[in-house]
């Protein structure tokens, strides 16, 4: 199995809390994104000391009630599935902070970290805050949810975004990368995709390689894995009767999203 596709793991910590995924650098290709995927029954907690992180938690589905050592947010979540395609609710912690995730109703939760020592405020991102947006054509397409993009200064390096595209549609497409440090042309980010697919029994394919294809791996992704983008093109194909949702998380020295694209491929945005 390539390292870059991590299957669930759920391994329960606690009772009611369960690790679906944990992606750390130390264990990655990955050196500014870390992620973790935890389930939490009704009333079950999961704490954590960020240290030297930040971290952005997503509520994928269910209610969850978040805390750290300063603020209480409560009620966070506004859907039973991803696929109910409204926005939710999401918290930003800051570093030197310890957080408290409890569960509501069941809950599938996503902590997204990267490393920093600039220590921000504590923010509440709420469903209605998320800029929501129709991305491209033809068999293109894709609806986008903006939780935490480079317009928002409320993070120090994360980006997270939520993406669903439809049958027989690509997405991340045309190819394009983000992986050099060239700005203003082009920002180094490295990327997770966490994915789920409707109706679960589907999957998708996903690419990751690049220009001299010294990375160049073809996945077929299932319903609830990862997959990690530490550098290269990463388009995403979804085929006929299944919708795919995924989150992305992307941090680098610079938070800013400036993309690359393919140059073979460039022209399906010119025709």
């Amino acid at each position: 199995m390539t390292q870059l596709l991590c299957k669930p793991e759920k391994r329960e910590i606690a009772s009611g809390v369960t690790i679906v995924h944990e992606v750390k650098n130390e264990v990655s290709p990955l050196q500014y994104v870390e992620l973790k995927i935890i389930e939490l029954a009704p009333g079950a907690k999961y704490t954590e000391t960020l240290n030297d992180k930040e971290c952005c938690i997503v509520a994928l589905k269910g209610t969850i009630n978040v805390k750290d050592q300063k603020n209480t947010f409560t009620k966070l979540g506004t859907r039973e599935s991803v696929f109910d395609k409204i926005p939710t609710d999401s918290v930003y912690i800051s570093n030197q902070q310890r957080l408290e995730v409890e569960g509501v109703k069941p809950a599938r939760v996503a902590l997204c970290y990267s490393p920093t020592d600039k220590i921000l405020p504590a923010k509440l991102i709420k469903a209605e805050e998320n800029e929501v947006e129709n991305r491209g054509s033809r068999n293109n397409q894709r609806l986008v949810h903006n939780i935490l993009p480079d317009s928002n200064s409320a993070a120090h390096r994360l980006l997270v975004v939520e993406v669903y595209t439809e049958s027989g549609n690509w997405s991340s497409y045309p190819p394009h990368k983000h992986d050099q440090d060239n700005l203003p042309e082009e920002s180094l980010l490295e990327e997770t995709y966490y994915h789920e697919i409707n109706p679960p029994q589907g999957f998708v394919f996903q690419r990751v390689y690049t220009d001299d294809r010294s990375l160049d791996e073809t996945m077929t992704v299932e319903n609830g894995d990862v997959v990690l983008v530490p550098e290269g093109y990463h388009p995403v194909g979804v085929p006929e009767g299944y919708t795919s949702y995924y989150l992305n998380v992307m941090a680098g020295p610079n938070r800013i999203w400036k993309f690359h694209n393919d140059p073979n491929h460039k022209w399906i945005l010119e025709r």
